[in-house]
């Protein structure tokens, strides 16, 4: 096994940080402000400060790990660590690389929809061209596929902060705004809140991503942790200040009915066409749909290395160092799905299973931790970081359900 190519480290912490942050910031931001403030109407920023601190603790939990076990495989090896079972395991590592299958395909539809902006192109073809383009950049090296995202996460966070900057004279009317912000102990405002911060979660997702490249990068035990607190805090502070802009500067009504919420925040502000914030967009799901075919692959890799699947995913190509097999199944089956899945409740549905997915590693966490002192040079938080993040997951996910069931 030793004479095989192996996976490269080659990822700096400033490289993984973008990596995670792209992740992150995906295309989901540019258009659930809209969605969450149908829900949460002027407490849109509480959801969204609800959302991180469910996706803070948890991804302090993850940082741990990471620094515990700096393995690909991700979720799938924190939970065989902290369980033992096999077949849990398993489950968890096919739910974590099925989410960003759907993920990643729905994304991929969903770029028709913005170059419909420029040109009316046929979508088969369209979607075909970008997965496979994604697809062989994802094979060609992790190196050269991070670059990429970062450089389209620097786009991303333009568009943000060209949002805000143009939207930013709103924010003098926070002052005697800010009491219209705050709920009062009514139970309708807080199920609101709670349904807004359940979605505003989704935009959230993406840092766990990160873990699952541990094998490529540098110095992991000390870089993964601090490129995960550092890519959810940057969000965090992006994603409070959008909110923020968006409920100031526009009716909730309008937000709420509109499918592109910056692109008219934008029109709104500045009196200008969106273009530049419908070409931004075209790069946030590109990246989004880069990082969640990489994601996916490693995952079938450490479960494949871990003798959970079959041995040709974990296949690393001598001269590229990316697992070329999983990879490729990973495109096919995004481009599959693509084609065929419609556009639905793709937030919800990831969503429910990332909640539950973090329960778990929350509580294999806390089992890990009390079997004894972590190894030498482990990043280690204290102990009621993955209780909080077990806590608030349950809680998010539990009120869903239930608020599901009710219809």
């Amino acid at each position: 096994m030793s004479g095989n190519p192996q996976l490269r480290r080659v990822l700096s912490l400033p490289l993984i940080t973008f990596y995670g942050l792209g992740t992150i910031l995906g295309a989901g931001i540019y258009v659930l402000v809209g969605k969450v403030a149908g829900a949460a109407g002027l407490y849109t920023p509480l959801s969204f400060m609800l959302a991180a601190a469910v996706a803070a603790l948890t991804g302090f939990a993850y940082a741990e790990l990471s620094s515990r076990f700096p393995v690909a495989g991700g979720e799938a090896i924190y939970v065989q660590q902290g369980f033992g079972i096999r077949r849990l395991s398993t489950l968890v590592g096919l739910m974590v690389a099925a989410a960003g299958l759907v993920s990643a395909a729905t994304i991929t539809h969903g770029f028709v929809g913005y170059l419909g902006v420029f040109v009316d192109w046929p979508a088969t073809p369209v979607i075909i061209a970008v997965v496979m383009l994604l697809g062989a950049l994802a094979v060609w090296g992790i190196l050269e596929s991070a670059w990429a995202a970062a450089i389209a996460t620097v786009i991303e966070i333009a568009g943000l902060a060209i949002v805000i900057a143009v939207a930013s004279p709103s924010l003098a009317t926070l002052p005697a705004r800010w009491p219209d912000l705050l709920p009062m102990a009514d139970a309708a405002a807080w199920s609101g809140i709670l349904v807004g911060a359940f979605l505003a979660f989704y935009a959230f997702i993406g840092f766990e991503d990160m873990v699952n490249v541990a094998e490529e990068v540098k110095d992991p035990a000390r870089n993964l942790p601090w490129a995960i607190v550092f890519s959810i805090v940057l969000a965090t502070l992006l994603y409070l200040l959008v909110a923020l802009v968006a409920v100031l500067s526009l009716p909730v009504q309008e937000l709420a009915n509109n499918a592109a919420p910056l692109a008219l925040i934008f029109e709104r502000a500045s009196g200008r066409p969106p273009t530049i914030i419908a070409v931004i967009s075209l790069f946030a799901v590109v990246n989004g749909a880069l990082i969640q075919i990489i994601m996916a692959s490693r995952i079938l890799y450490g479960m494949s290395v871990a003798g959970w699947l079959p041995g040709a995913f974990a296949q690393v190509g001598a001269r590229t160092g990316t697992p070329v097999v999983a990879t490729v199944a990973v495109s096919a089956a995004v481009l599959v799905l693509a084609l065929t899945l419609p556009i639905a409740t793709l937030a919800k549905a990831t969503s429910t299973i990332v909640l539950a997915v973090f329960a778990l590693v929350n509580l294999a966490l806390i089992r890990i931790k009390s079997r004894g002192p972590a190894p030498r040079g482990a990043r280690v938080y204290a102990a009621w970081v993955p209780w909080g993040g077990l806590v608030l997951s349950l809680a998010l996910l539990t009120f869903h359900l239930a608020a599901a069931a009710r219809g």
